[in-house]
């Protein structure tokens, strides 16, 4: 005789599956990225006020990691609270240590015969943007469904990595200096890299991604397709501009000054020089500002660009 399985009972296999995408982990959606966010601030503050009042030297990695990573880390819990499909939490958390591991690394290698040069910046960014979409592509082959924001997510989370690891490096220069540590300008670095993290690596990786899973989501697999090279070349010059945006701004306030000379002769007329610097500092802001409103702007016309033709195909 066979037994009759319950189609109410949680025992059968098909409610049970409904019943788990219906209502996901308690734990999926409860904004833990800004919690830890604001629980890691605090402990910051506290690890440079102990710092400060100790003088104990063994603190400063604690300083330097928990500084650099936190942000970058957020981004992460950030993915992890929207991400669907085949990508599970452990697949992000390796995304963010192996991809930003191998991308400094990679890009190490590869830039360390650069020369300065006119070109060096936009070298650069090609490079390491290189890195982090080939990383990309290794990391999200089995990914299903690969839509623009599957690839988004995965995208930002493996250029956090990459962003923390990079800062955890200046962190460690700036903390260097021939009297002992410097803790200010450890603390100065940590905090400017910190709030432009997001609109830098995190972004440039996020809209790389976002093409190449748009041009994949027809049928999940990885298709060739000219937006793929004309989005890796566009964030390859976002990047080569925001990293080159301080010369450009020096440069740009000493010809708005009147004191282009000053780029020949190799100093600046007595007195100038708190202009010039308030100027440059000026440009520079606006500058960073202009590039990542381009990467905000673009990343948010891909995606919904792709939202529209999944609509158009039902």
């Amino acid at each position: 005789m066979t037994k009759l399985t319950n189609p109410t009972s949680p025992t059968n296999p098909t409610i049970s599956g409904a019943t788990a995408a219906l209502h996901p982990d308690r734990h999926h959606r409860r904004g833990w990225w800004w919690k830890t966010l604001l629980v890691g601030f605090a402990l910051w503050v506290v690890t440079i006020v102990v710092t400060a009042a100790t003088g104990n030297v063994n603190l400063v990695p604690t300083l330097v990691l928990l500084g650099s990573f936190l942000v970058p880390f957020c981004v992460v819990l950030f993915a992890v609270e929207r991400v669907q499909g085949s990508v599970s939490t452990l697949q992000l958390v390796l995304a963010f240590f192996v991809g930003g591991i191998c991308g400094v690394l990679g890009a190490s290698v590869l830039e360390s015969r650069l020369h300065e040069s006119v070109w060096v910046f936009v070298v650069v960014g090609f490079i390491e943007e290189f890195v982090k979409g080939a990383i990309l592509v290794v990391v999200g082959w089995r990914v299903v469904p690969k839509t623009a924001r599957q690839g988004a997510l995965l995208g930002a989370t493996i250029g956090a990595g990459f962003a923390a690891f990079e800062s955890a490096g200046y962190a460690f220069n700036a903390a260097i200096s021939a009297g002992g540590i410097d803790l200010p300008s450890l603390l100065q670095t940590e905090v400017v890299r910190a709030i432009l993290s997001p609109v830098g690596h995190v972004l440039w990786t996020a809209l790389l991604g976002a093409v190449v899973f748009g041009v994949a989501s027809r049928g999940d697999r990885f298709r060739w397709s000219f937006a793929v090279p004309l989005a890796y070349a566009g964030v390859a010059m976002l990047h080569a501009l925001w990293d080159s945006t301080s010369e450009i701004a020096s440069t740009l306030a000493l010809v708005l000054t009147g004191n282009a000379a000053a780029l020949r002769r190799g100093f600046l007329p007595s007195g100038m020089e708190q202009a010039v610097g308030d100027l440059a500092t000026t440009l520079y802001v606006v500058g960073i500002a202009v590039d990542a409103a381009i990467g905000v702007t673009v990343l948010v016309l891909v995606l919904r660009h792709a939202r529209t033709a999944a609509r158009a195909r039902g």
